[in-house]
């Protein structure tokens, strides 16, 4: 009988879902294509069918369209990465190809005979890939020119860990055994970082072009790095369903395991990191469709399971943020938009893109801004998104300025202490903390 009432209690409580239920409907207009030159000597990225009109909304909607839709014919496209002015993207045929921002306009493509691209990273004027050969290459593309698009030659600056005689190859090489998986970038000490499916994580100097760090970080696959610039933690996710927090104590000394998140047995694809003077928050998409999210403390610099977003139906497999917002991609072939209120912590579900045939497989964003009539600055959110149905998509969305959600935008916030507490979606731990905190 007590078995009985605790399912039933945690049924109800599931009803404060940080999803809203009435999801506001998408407003889409027909993409444009980009401006690709037939002569050009590229593979064909061809229009995608514009997704239909959907019916109109019953609630406030957060509107979006799509800026650009193109289409790979004979590749998938493995990664992407954006700076201020291009996208890059690698696929399964050995290319790099650059758009212009933000209406794709080609912008070029290289090849490299070393294998399939499987992680691309922009930095600055610095592009770093890893290939099928399990290296990693960095190049410069400081002379690509936006006047002359069709002509991309970026300088090869390094290879990591770079190429040794047939003999020398004998011997214990300090390269990865299996496929990078990741990267990410210290751009103030030139640390590369890089994860692999040899479920080691290595740290290579730039300028001293040499592995200066290199351990056993989970017992699966690596999937995602991200680096808190704030406090030099070093955050890894992995198939073994861990999320682990890493951090040098001295420059000179090893990387030591500080934390190991684990609050579900599902594989963990991806990561997010949303940081600001006041607060941080570290986001982890698993196969389970769940994002789990962690708050920092203040003073002890622990991270506090503090709840799960739930909405999508399959994997979550690549996770993004920008300011208090947070855009995952899944297997369900569908685009989510979260906000955090960083009054409460509350999240909200504001849209849920529907545009792609296929499983989301990374995302890009960033935001733009722009000074209309009357001096009035409006704000829009720049999604870009690639997919198994081998297209990559540019989406606009408007951006409100609020202080935070409204009781529309996040029904968890209607539910009084008693109920937040019964609730499975937020962590107890956490959420008592919230309540004593606010009696105080």
């Amino acid at each position: 009988m007590e078995d009985d009432t605790t399912t039933m209690t945690c049924a109800a409580a599931r009803r404060f879902s940080f999803e809203i239920n009435r999801e506001p409907e998408s407003q889409l207009s027909s993409p444009r294509t980009s401006c690709v030159s037939s002569a050009s000597g590229f593979p064909p990225w061809t229009r995608s069918p514009a997704p239909g009109n959907t019916s109109p909304t019953r609630s406030r909607p957060l509107l979006y369209h799509c800026l650009a839709s193109l289409h790979w014919s004979d590749a998938t496209i493995s990664c992407l990465a954006v700076n201020k002015d291009y996208i890059f993207t690698g696929s399964s045929s050995c290319k790099v190809q650059a758009w212009g921002q933000p209406t794709c306009t080609e912008s070029g493509s290289f090849k490299t005979p070393s294998g399939q691209i499987r992680a691309i990273l922009a930095t600055g004027r610095s592009l770093a890939t890893s290939h099928g050969d399990f290296r990693v290459r960095l190049w410069d593309i400081t002379n690509m020119d936006r006047l002359n698009s069709l002509k991309l030659k970026p300088r090869k600056i390094i290879t990591l860990p770079k190429r040794r005689s047939f003999f020398s190859n004998l011997r214990n090489s300090n390269g990865h055994k299996d496929l990078v998986s990741c990267l990410a970038i210290n751009s103030v000490e030139k640390l590369l970082y890089t994860g692999s499916w040899d479920h080691t994580v290595k740290v290579w100097k730039l300028m001293e072009k040499a592995c200066v760090d290199s351990f056993v970080a989970h017992d699966g696959n690596v999937n995602a790095i991200v680096l808190n610039h704030f406090d030099g933690c070093v955050f890894t996710c992995s198939s073994d369903g861990t999320v682990k927090i890493w951090r040098r104590v001295m420059r000179e000394f090893p990387h030591i395991l500080t934390m190991t998140l684990k609050f579900q047995p599902s594989p963990v694809n991806s990561l997010a990191l949303s940081c600001s003077n006041s607060s941080h928050f570290l986001y982890s998409g698993s196969s389970d469709g769940l994002i789990n999210f962690w708050e920092k403390e203040k003073h002890s610099g622990r991270y506090n399971h503090a709840g799960f977003l739930q909405g999508h139906q399959f994997s979550v497999l690549c996770l993004v943020t920008v300011e208090e917002m947070i855009i995952s991609g899944s297997e369900d072939s569908t685009i989510r938009i979260w906000k955090r209120d960083d009054r409460n912590a509350f999240h909200a579900c504001l849209v849920v893109i529907d545009g792609h045939h296929g499983p989301v497989k990374c995302l890009a964003a960033a935001m733009e801004t722009a000074t209309g009539a009357l001096d009035m600055v409006t704000r829009s959110l720049l999604v870009y998104s690639a997919s198994v149905d081998q297209t990559l998509k540019v989406w606009t969305v408007k951006v409100k300025d609020n202080d935070g959600c409204d009781e529309n935008d996040c029904l968890i916030g209607m539910a009084n202490s008693t109920e937040v507490k019964m609730s499975p979606v937020l962590s107890p731990s956490w959420v008592q903390k919230k309540i004593h905190g606010s009696e105080c």
